[in-house]
């Protein structure tokens, strides 16, 4: 199953075909690939200067390496992730970055979708746990002060002390590759500006960081050594990202789940209550 693309891997090449109606993620894609082969090469894969692609693809380099998720990740596993999301986050220069669009899927989008869900009734019933945790983020998004669901004047400006970075856009451990020495990235489609805090809290709070293999979030962190500030806004980006997955396991199919075994709502709730009482 795909939802924007699917993937054809050749031995040195990788064919994307995007489905029709999400040309946007093919040009976030491709100028995401094409301002990392400049600034941060290496990190990504590259688009070979022959070869173009026929419409609505994207031809690009096979990296090497085998995915972080589902399997357990040691220091060096680790501090290399963190060391790639460094340089990509840093990769462009301040001027360049701040004339990047805003990434899709940014705090302000994602607050509004989670009201929109809110306002309509659930498609299936609800476990108990699963709904005193709804009732618990409604209560905390309508009490949280604008900059933490991007209300604030300015959407998508960095506060003080946090880094504005150039965002991948996708927390799924699936997309960064481990070769026994370094961490690469694939998947640019959400890619844009961003911030430190939100990116990272998007890796911590996706379903695979914690199913079927969970991610040592307080040693990730550790070597991401964000700022106060940051820290301090990783909390909330990481209870309004919970909230946002409680809501997609609560929605699943149980005859046709989407997410892997074992990314129950149950526990989603209790990880998110876990992250409002903290």
């Amino acid at each position: 199953m795909w939802s924007t693309h699917r993937v054809v891997l050749g031995p040195d090449r990788v064919v994307k075909t995007y489905r029709p109606g999400h040309e946007d993620a093919r040009e976030r894609e491709v100028r995401a690939l094409r301002l990392l082969a400049v600034h941060a090469p290496g990190i990504a894969p590259v688009i070979p200067e022959h070869g173009a692609s026929r419409a609505g693809e994207l031809t690009m380099s096979r990296l090497p390496g085998v995915p972080l998720r589902g399997r357990p990740l040691g220091a060096p596993e680790l501090d290399a992730w963190a060391a790639a999301l460094q340089a990509v986050h840093t990769a462009l220069p301040p001027g360049e970055l701040a004339a990047q669009p805003l990434r899709p899927g940014h705090q302000r989008a994602v607050a509004e979708r989670l009201r929109r869900w809110y306002a309509r009734p659930a498609d299936r019933p609800r476990p108990p746990v699963v709904r005193r945790a709804l009732d618990a983020g409604r209560a905390w998004l309508a009490a949280a002060p604008p900059g933490v669901t991007g209300d604030a004047p300015e959407p998508g400006v960095a506060p003080p002390g946090v880094t504005p970075c150039f965002g991948p856009g996708d927390g799924n451990a699936a997309n960064y590759l481990w070769d026994g020495h370094r961490v690469r990235l694939v998947d640019f489609e959400e890619s844009g500006r961003s911030d430190r805090a939100w990116e990272i809290a998007e890796i911590t709070e996706h379903v695979a960081s914690w199913v079927p293999e969970p991610v040592d979030v307080p040693a990730l962190l550790r070597a991401c050594a964000l700022t106060p500030a940051e820290t301090a806004r990783l909390a909330d980006c990481r209870r309004l990202l919970a909230l946002v997955w409680l809501f997609l396991l609560a929605a699943d199919d149980p005859a046709h789940p989407r997410n892997p075994p074992g990314s129950t709502a149950e526990r989603q709730a209790r990880r998110l209550h876990a992250l409002l009482e903290s």
